[in-house]
């Protein structure tokens, strides 16, 4: 089958490699029908991660199932399902506590699996034409037959229930004020969240006006952190107060103030937004981080930056009574109500997707998403 491989930084390229086969009677193989590139893909297509020349990328997919295993009960062949990104087993202790993004099964050794990722177990990517899934019954969600809600329904393997989960760490409520660092695609699915969860001011942070063009159009003030600092944009627009939540959808490849959009061109600081975050939001308010933090970087920016340490304004934090909440997505948990939010057409996540292109356009859309060129903001792959 064609697949998306990694070759070496700034490099991918679409290769025949083995189709998938059935492991175990747990399993089911999925045709592919759509697979996102993700600014987490990003991270390994830049050489930032140990990830090896090889891997298959991909791991925000969803598909038709083409074939299942003897003990798979609730599926069947010709069913239309998304996968979360998280590879999950159903039934060890996180994964029964709705921990599903940090499943003790799938990865030993480590807390989480994923498709097609340095570091998160043996399961291959799906920016191909075909896809293994292990315990297919916990890990498909079941969708309506047909095409309809296509790029709508791709979303949710992992940028909308990242998106909401952000806001869910910062407990975004009616109402409020709330501050999105970063206006890529999770971020854009943040600040659409916190409008669903009803608060009254989203401000999206960022300097690529294609992004916060497309935070404009659902709602939220764009604010350019280009034209100087955005607390103190955010402050001269709320007369001196702050915000009462903030959401952190960068990660540790924050980029300074004027440097280059694109992501391995870019000055980065990647301290700048958590301090940011901390000084915006209101004493006693809440913090959501779901943007990537690493405990071991090779392009971090000083011996601090590639161990994963990173200077804190601790002291204002503590002074303020903040708490925040972080991690990566438990995609389960959100999945199944937001496709019913899609379907109810309540919510039109694909507002997001700026590209759909074939398979074989992989290298040239991941260079493209990867410099933020020619309005690239979140593409989607068709094998």
């Amino acid at each position: 089958m064609k697949a998306v491989v990694y070759k070496k930084p700034f490099e991918v390229a679409v290769e025949t490699v083995d189709d998938p086969k059935i492991k175990h009677p747990n399993d089911v193989i999925v045709k592919i029908t759509s697979s996102c590139i993700c600014g987490s893909d990003l991270h390994m297509y830049e050489g930032r991660t140990a990830a090896e020349p090889g891997i298959v990328f991909g791991h925000e997919n969803m598909g038709v199932i083409e074939e299942t295993g003897s003990a798979v009960k609730n599926l069947s062949v010709g069913d239309r399902v998304v996968m979360p990104f998280n590879v999950a087993c159903g039934f060890c202790k996180n994964c029964q506590r709705g921990y599903t993004g940090f499943c003790t099964t799938v990865n030993p050794g480590f807390a989480g699996g994923a498709y097609g990722y340095v570091a998160m177990g043996p399961w291959v990517g799906g920016q191909a034409e075909y896809m293994q899934v292990p315990f297919a019954d916990f890990n498909c969600l079941p969708l309506p037959k047909g095409d309809q809600f296509e790029a709508d329904f791709s979303l949710l393997a992992d940028i909308f229930p990242t998106g909401y989960h952000g806001a869910e760490l910062a407990d975004v409520s009616p109402g409020e004020s709330v501050a999105v660092f970063g206006a890529g695609p999770v971020g854009l699915m943040a600040a659409y969240s916190s409008v669903i969860r009803g608060a009254a001011e989203v401000y999206c942070i960022d300097h690529v006006q294609e992004r916060l063009d497309k935070a404009a159009s659902i709602g939220a003030i764009p604010i350019n952190f280009d034209d100087g600092n955005p607390v103190e944009q955010i402050r001269d627009i709320r007369n001196d107060t702050g915000v009462d939540k903030g959401i952190d959808a960068v990660g540790y490849q924050a980029a300074a103030q004027g440097s280059s959009a694109a992501g391995g061109e870019q000055e980065e600081v990647p301290n700048v937004v958590l301090n940011q975050m901390i000084d915006v939001v209101k004493p006693t308010g809440m913090m959501g981080i779901p943007g990537l933090y690493v405990p071991s970087d090779p392009g971090g920016v000083n011996e601090s930056a590639k161990s994963g340490a990173l200077l804190l304004n601790f002291g204002k934090l503590f002074e303020k009574g903040l708490r925040l909440g972080t991690g990566q997505c438990n995609v389960k948990k959100y999945n199944a109500y937001l496709r019913d939010l899609i379907i109810a057409e309540k919510a039109s996540p694909s507002f997001v997707v700026s590209h759909e292109v074939s398979i074989d356009e992989a290298p040239d859309a991941y260079t493209k998403f990867d410099q933020r060129v020619d309005g690239y903001t979140k593409v989607i792959l068709h094998p």
